[in-house]
């Protein structure tokens, strides 16, 4: 039996350590670990409502406004406000805007060198890959013998720079199956997303004064006021993106796909999900979201949440006691002991739903809004899981590949909405609708705001006396999915699905690496609670490739 360990995961936002344990070539156990820590819950104690929102902003620069989100809904229901139908939709096309801009990023920038090898599309012709990529029908926004000299500099001089530090001889060199053609056609849209996600982000600050970390989603509504010339900029942004997202990224993901079908047999993890929901509908309600709340047992049926059902459970983590707490609670002691796989050895919470761990993110809300039937969804996930082989087949979206392709059916959508809420938003306006904010009508009560960043469940709940916060909760998505043992012993979802990875080289254990980023974990998101001065420390071990 043999240790093999990733540390730090690179790729991913934040610190985590994954260690394995590999036995006749496969995973046989594992252990995740978060390996920072910071402050949020305790730095806004005794603040306003309005000023959590901005604060917990703070957690993450990727999703900062799933966290002013959240914190605003928590807020609005202890204050008893309903927003405005205005307020809706700016705030829906802000969402979708960060939205795009993740997923955009994890995809081509934060996974996608776990199976192309830019290096390989040296060797290509450029010819063949235009004819390639017209077979596959993806675009063609390029030059590929521009770019292919431009890569062929990079070689020459020895500076990879963006793709330096990876894994391309992975397995001896049998790790990366793509065509050199392909290789040269998916870096080439590599280099195109670092602009589209940015272009994402620019609709955000468009609608949020700036971004990360906008300004205008307040508790009761939104501070943005939409001119004539916004809406202008705004639907010429969404149209790009849109325009670039359809003709792009679900023909790649198949076309990837196809060379990695040996992904769709490992990487399930716990095999139950969870959802809260994302983008309001003018009822406001959970269950009608565009993409909706939903609870999946290991089955696939659905229910609804019920808050009593989730708890959280310290005694694997560096907090005091071995207490599972059930939400909402605001109880919050850290205490750092020592990295032991054997007792404790993350900052990360072990939250649980009815004492079972649950996997958050993309496919839990692909499967969710699946399973409610969404129209979009359905239609594609079908189309996908028989371009997979495996029509009608959900089993085979529980895999590292299927976690990983059914997220690019989810931002299609998305960036299908923007363009309707840009034309909503339009028509509010000329119908002369002027409200986006409503104010409170109360100081004191108390809220939970249920929400979806884009890695999945995020949950803020706050208790408020006289216009303060006497209380606050957090649970990040990725704080579900980084889970440690429960009080039963049973693994966190990513623990599970890296158990049975097959691994080769356990130097470079590329399909552990792949599962991990099929999560696209945000550990600066997980850990969100600090220590106070104590004097220990957490020293980092050297990974594979000798970065300490």
């Amino acid at each position: 039996m043999t240790r093999s360990v990733i540390d730090p995961i690179t790729r991913i936002e934040g610190h985590l350590r994954v260690e394995m344990e590999v036995e006749h070539g496969e995973v046989t156990d594992a252990w995740v670990s978060g390996g920072c820590f910071r402050g949020m819950e305790l730095v806004v104690q005794n603040r306003t409502p309005e000023d959590a929102a901005q604060i917990v902003q703070r957690i993450c620069g990727v999703c900062p406004v799933s966290h002013a989100h959240a914190s605003s809904i928590a807020a609005e229901k202890a204050y008893g406000i309903t927003i405005s139908n205005n307020a809706r939709i700016v705030r829906n096309l802000i969402e979708g805007a960060q939205f795009l801009h993740s997923h955009i990023l994890w995809f081509y920038n934060l996974a996608a060198l776990d199976y192309v090898n830019p290096l390989n599309a040296l060797k290509a012709d450029p010819e063949d890959a235009v004819a390639l990529a017209i077979e596959a029908e993806t675009s063609m926004n390029t030059d590929f013998f521009q770019l292919k000299n431009r890569l062929k500099t990079f070689a020459d001089n020895g500076q990879l720079s963006i793709f330096s530090g990876n894994w391309f001889e992975a397995d001896g060199g049998k790790a990366y199956k793509l065509s050199p053609e392909l290789d040269l056609i998916c870096t080439a849209h590599y280099l195109e997303a670092l602009k589209m996600q940015a272009r994402s982000s620019e609709i955000a600050a468009l609608l949020g004064g700036k971004m990360p970390h906008i300004m205008t989603l307040v508790p009761g509504g939104t501070a943005f006021v939409p001119t004539e010339q916004k809406l202008d900029d705004l639907k010429a942004l969404v149209d790009e993106v849109y325009n670039w997202v359809s003709t792009t990224m679900i023909p790649d993901t198949l076309a990837i796909g196809a060379n990695y079908m040996e992904a769709l047999e490992f990487g399930k993890g716990c095999g139950r999900y969870i959802a809260w929901g994302v983008f309001e509908n003018q009822s406001m309600q959970l269950a009608d979201r565009y993409l909706p709340m939903g609870v999946l047992d290991e089955k696939l049926n659905l229910s609804d949440v019920e808050e009593s059902k989730i708890k959280e459970y310290m005694g694997r983590s560096w907090y005091k006691g071995d207490e599972e707490y059930e939400s909402p609670y605001f109880v919050t002691e850290p205490e750092f002991t020592g990295y032991d796989v054997n007792d404790r050895y993350t900052w990360v919470k072990c939250p649980n739903y009815d004492g079972k761990p649950m996997e958050a993110g993309g496919l839990a809300r692909i499967l969710a809004a699946y399973k409610r039937g969404v129209p979009f969804i359905k239609d594609g996930v079908d189309d996908m899981l028989r371009a997979l082989g495996a029509p009608g087949d959900l089993s085979v979206a529980q895999s590292t590949l299927g976690r990983t392709a059914l997220r690019q059916l989810e931002t299609l959508y998305i960036a299908t909405l923007m363009k309707e809420w840009v034309d909503e938003l339009i028509e509010a306006v000329k119908g002369g609708d002027s409200e986006y904010f409503r104010a409170p009508e109360t100081d004191t009560g108390s809220g939970t705001g249920f929400w979806e960043a884009p890695r999945g469940a995020l949950y803020h709940s706050e208790k408020v006396k006289n216009g303060r916060i006497e209380g606050y909760q957090i649970i990040i998505p990725s704080t579900w999915n980084l889970a440690p043992m429960n009080k039963d012993g049973e693994h966190g979802p990513m623990e599970q699905a890296l158990i049975g990875c097959p691994v080769e080289d356990v130097e470079m254990p590329i399909n552990a690496l792949r599962t991990v980023h099929s999560f696209d974990p945000c550990t600066a998101c997980a850990v969100h609670v600090t220590e106070p001065a104590t004097g220990k420390s957490f020293e980092t071990v050297t990974n594979p490739w000798g970065v300490k």
